[in-house]
């Protein structure tokens, strides 16, 4: 285990090597977005599993090839089923799961919070129509019901707020330690 660990390099060759794409409308690329959100987590002192999934909420976005926004043209790409799918061999479910719901956990925010829409960017208010919407009453209360859909919020916040332009960020061998504690033991 340790720094030594493989899996660490081909995540820090995804991040640092794949995160180059823009991150959707606005002026930061992926890269800078995952390590923003992994800050704001650490800045939080959460969990090495929270710090872990906000560093590595959005992978299905590099993993993928539908190109640097697919949301504009109209396709909802499933990152968080690609990235959840890619993530589940190396991480437990509380590493998984808030990556898995951070899609949803936005339409709850956009059901149960009224301010919530107006902190959306360009980008997350068009993905928004096309992953369905703010939830219906039913919805709310099925997503409640869920492990993990409280970290999936708390997730979904730094999500929306590492999107600063030019925010000056620790590199992805920083959080490696977080990451590292909390990767499966190798079969």
């Amino acid at each position: 285990m340790g720094m030594t660990d493989p899996r660490l390099a081909e995540l820090a060759d995804i991040i640092d090597g794949k995160g180059h794409g823009q991150y959707g409308l606005s002026d930061i690329n992926q890269r800078q977005h995952a390590l923003q959100a992994a800050l704001l987590a650490e800045q939080q002192r959460e969990s090495a599993a929270l710090i872990t999934a906000a560093l590595l909420h959005d992978i299905g976005h590099m993993v993928h090839d539908l190109g640097e926004n697919p949301a504009e043209a109209g396709i909802d790409d499933k990152h968080e089923e690609l990235g959840h799918a890619w993530l589940l061999g190396w991480f437990g479910p509380e590493v998984t799961e808030p990556v898995r719901l951070h899609v949803a956990a936005k339409r709850y925010l956009c059901g149960t919070d009224t301010s919530y829409f107006g902190q959306l960017s360009k980008d997350s208010v068009l993905s928004l129509a096309l992953q369905g919407g703010p939830m219906s009453a039913e919805e709310i209360a099925a997503f409640e019901a869920l492990p993990g859909h409280r970290e999936a919020v708390r997730l979904r916040r730094w999500d929306e707020g590492a999107k600063v332009k030019g925010l000056p960020t620790p590199e992805f061998a920083h959080f490696a330690p977080y990451v590292a504690a909390c990767l499966k033991p190798v079969a």
